[in-house]
């Protein structure tokens, strides 16, 4: 089957393998994900297909393993689940750690890599340079810049100036 032709039975078919798999999953996004699963292994035997009396159904039933296997595999996990009990119910983030990460959110990209690889990973600023490939000095620049738009967003200055003198 060439290129053209596997288009053109891709195109005459999908819509109908489609609702066929649907109507046996139950499920429109599960069969739609089946079904361009199964088609994708069919490009890679497009050349078999030639041989097939029938390439919408070598479709079908490849679809159809592939939705069984994943209700088998939901299934097991399913079970796995119970048999673990109830998962523990974990409180939310507190009012300041959504604070944060909405402040972090307003930096740039390079403000806010610094900003982790100093804070976070606790890595010198010499050592950031050498990751990122900025010179030590735009680190600085960059972790001030990250310092100051923090602290006006915060409105906790003096918490986020205490790691200034470690640039230094």
């Amino acid at each position: 089957m060439t290129e053209e032709e596997f288009t053109e039975f891709y195109r005459h078919s999908v819509r109908r393998l489609t609702g066929q798999l649907y109507v046996v999953t139950g499920d429109l996004h599960e069969a739609q994900d089946v079904v361009q699963e199964a088609f994708v292994r069919a490009w890679g035997h497009r050349r078999g297909l030639d041989r097939e009396l029938a390439p919408e159904a070598w479709v079908r039933t490849v679809a159809g393993r592939l939705a069984i296997s994943r209700w088998r595999r939901a299934r097991t996990a399913a079970r796995a689940w119970r048999r673990h009990g109830e998962t523990p119910e974990v409180d939310g983030p507190d009012p300041a750690s959504v604070d944060l990460a909405r402040a972090l959110r307003q930096l740039t990209e390079r403000q806010r890599l610094c900003a982790a690889l100093f804070y976070v990973c606790d890595l010198p600023v010499d050592r950031i340079a050498a990751e990122t490939g900025l010179a030590p000095g735009t680190v600085k620049a960059h972790l001030s810049r990250a310092r100051a738009a923090l602290a006006r967003q915060l409105d906790h200055p003096t918490e986020l100036r205490e790691h200034s003198d470690d640039l230094h």
